[in-house]
């Protein structure tokens, strides 16, 4: 979700979200990606490092105004760490699919995390007096081939915006076993509603990297009793950290300089890997689409990482991939490749 209502004349009313969709039409989910009764092919497919991608997928309804989730993913199930934003469960429009059920589904291969950053009730109590139990969810899942350790999420800052639709967003924090070691990513979605908002989310993040250099993890210490907790070993110490997402917010604004002077909790400025690996090119992520209060192409996808992950970083934005309003960013990483990384 995105604002434009700072851009170039739009209506009053203008607000991405607002405006009125086409009924989405179901398509049937084929076969997986990944046949899970055999075993997988080399994931980096004669690559080094690690390939991420992250995808804004509007819930799995194409620029065509048709849902289909499957499009969505297979657009990305190549890449080794996918970052999705705008998963939901239980809407009407998309025919109260259990989307990560789905995510998992087609991609059996993956480790898979889901986490909702808005969550309402949509039980029901039947005529028995019981309560079927429901939430209408909203959020980011991450999928990852290799196991992902651990898991958090944080919701951010949110602004009312009187009659302006809005809704909480935040991220989901996972440490993901890469062959390098263990890697810190944040899949993250910031808000739509306005630049202020944004900002104040950002203020939020950045105190939240700080005090990730010192927390110790999502558990810290030794269990001294095995058969509690089972974890009888300290949580590991990512190598590296990540930010990857759907920021609202790209070159030439406030929100995104402010993205540019994050630190990692290991003590790394981030860069903008795009412009790392092809710097001073325009690229676009989102286009423009008035019906949605976008009246300029803009770049709003991005992911950030520390300046010495870049050395053959390759980058690539999908222009033709169709099945969201965003189009997908990928990000080959040699860096996290283990012999790269020791040596």
């Amino acid at each position: 979700m995105v604002d434009r209502s700072h851009r170039s004349h739009p209506p009053a009313h203008a607000q991405r979200g607002a405006a009125h969709r086409p009924r989405p039409t179901r398509d049937v989910l084929p076969a997986p990606f990944h046949d899970a009764r055999t075993a997988p092919a080399d994931p980096r497919n004669g690559r080094c490092g690690v390939k991420l991608a992250t995808y804004n997928i509007q819930y799995g309804i194409g620029r065509d105004g048709i849902y289909d989730l499957a499009r969505a993913v297979g657009t990305v199930a190549e890449a080794d760490v996918i970052a999705f934003q705008e998963v939901e469960r239980g809407f009407a429009r998309t025919f109260h699919d259990d989307q990560p059920a789905l995510i998992e589904a087609l991609l059996p291969d993956r480790y898979v995390v889901y986490a909702p950053l808005f969550d309402r009730d949509a039980s029901e109590r039947r005529t028995d007096g019981r309560v079927r139990n429901a939430r209408r969810q909203f959020g980011v899942l991450t999928a990852s081939r290799s196991p992902i350790i651990s898991a958090r999420l944080e919701v951010l800052p949110k602004h009312d915006g009187g009659p302006l639709f809005n809704l909480a967003t935040g991220f989901l924090e996972t440490i993901i076993a890469t062959p390098a070691g263990a890697l810190r990513l944040l899949n993250i979605h910031l808000g739509h509603l306005s630049e202020p908002e944004r900002l104040d989310q950002i203020v939020a993040l950045r105190q939240r990297l700080a005090a990730a250099a010192g927390d110790g993890g999502p558990w810290s210490g030794s269990d001294r009793d095995a058969h509690d907790w089972e974890f009888p070993e300290p949580a590991p110490t990512p190598i590296a950290t990540i930010l990857t997402g759907d920021f609202n917010t790209g070159p030439g604004e406030a929100a995104y300089a402010a993205l540019t002077t994050l630190v990692a909790p290991e003590g790394d400025a981030l860069v903008d890997a795009w412009d790392a690996a092809s710097p001073g090119t325009p690229a676009v992520t989102y286009y423009t689409n008035p019906a949605q209060g976008a009246f300029e192409d803009s770049r709003i996808d991005h992911i950030f990482l520390p300046s010495r992950l870049t050395p053959g970083l390759a980058v690539h934005i999908d222009s033709a991939a169709d099945g969201s309003d965003h189009q997908p960013v990928f990000a080959t990483i040699p860096a996290l490749d283990e012999a790269a990384y020791r040596r």
